[in-house]
């Protein structure tokens, strides 16, 4: 099975989707216990949410396989993004409601996860290189959307309810000068939504290592909060009323990234 889903566009647009994959290898999913086989950790639904993109042009990379087999947005050597707050590995070990990945003493070893590295994390990644520079030497420039969602509520990171729009640029080393700034203003004018720009989520690796604004590539994260289109209980289901009412609000942010880039000084 292929480790992700390509769709070519026409802009300098490219959405990934790194957390989106349910598939796990019958060896790997042997080992797991059942809180971790539902899978409560995918960013769920959002090519369904981002449908919209084709006609905007946008090239989609999406995930296949679960962040359980290997976390896409973390670093291959497994270092903490966020030195001194929890976070989940490379492989993860536990859930984002500290239940247990795999049964007693199954989990992988380090061979295991240079292995997993190898054969799931690297192909996307030299996906994500490629398609950038494809779109580098096209337009002149790439626009990178890290697509993500997340529990609205998950005391293990943060406390209270998350923001429904979480920007992270790396506190602005991800993209050019004022592209945060100016996504936050169009996502505080969606009416019922609340926004926030690096705050608990600034961005994950693939933000940060890819994101070279000095190079002509920007990139920007959007952690959702999940319950502004599903149902965040078990089986997780799409809200198509709730969907409809926050789709344009996603593309107009969109619409802006596409924007302010031309606005950058050189």
């Amino acid at each position: 099975m292929e480790t992700f889903r390509f769709r070519q566009g026409r802009s300098p647009l490219l959405i990934s989707m790194p957390h989106v994959g349910t598939h796990i290898p019958a060896p790997i999913a042997a080992r797991m216990s059942p809180p971790a086989l539902a899978l409560p950790d995918t960013d769920w639904h959002l090519e369904r949410l981002y449908d919209f993109v084709d006609a905007m042009g946008a090239c989609v990379l999406a995930a296949t396989h679960s962040r359980y087999v290997v976390d896409l947005n973390r670093p291959p050597d497994g270092a903490n993004l966020y030195p001194g707050q929890d976070t989940t590995a490379l492989c993860p070990l536990d859930t984002f409601a500290n239940a247990p990945v795999y049964q007693a003493a199954q989990e992988p070893a380090a061979a295991e996860i240079a292995e997993r590295v190898e054969i799931y994390w690297r192909p996307y990644h030299a996906k994500l290189a490629e398609e950038l520079a494809k779109l580098k030497r096209k337009h002149g420039f790439a626009l990178l959307w890290e697509a993500h969602a997340i529990l609205s509520e998950v005391p293990r990171f943060f406390s209270g309810r998350l923001p429904d729009f979480n920007l992270g640029t790396a506190n602005g080393a991800s993209c050019g000068p004022r592209i945060g700034e100016s996504l936050l203003k169009t996502a505080q004018r969606a009416a019922g939504y609340s926004a926030v720009l690096n705050g608990r989520f600034k961005g994950g690796y693939i933000t940060r290592q890819y994101g070279k604004p000095t190079e002509g590539v920007h990139a920007v994260q959007l952690e959702l909060a999940s319950i502004s289109y599903m149902d965040e209980r078990p089986p997780y289901a799409f809200d198509d009323v709730l969907a409809a009412r926050l789709r344009p609000h996603l593309r107009a942010m969109l619409e802006t990234y596409l924007e302010r880039v031309f606005m950058i000084p050189d």
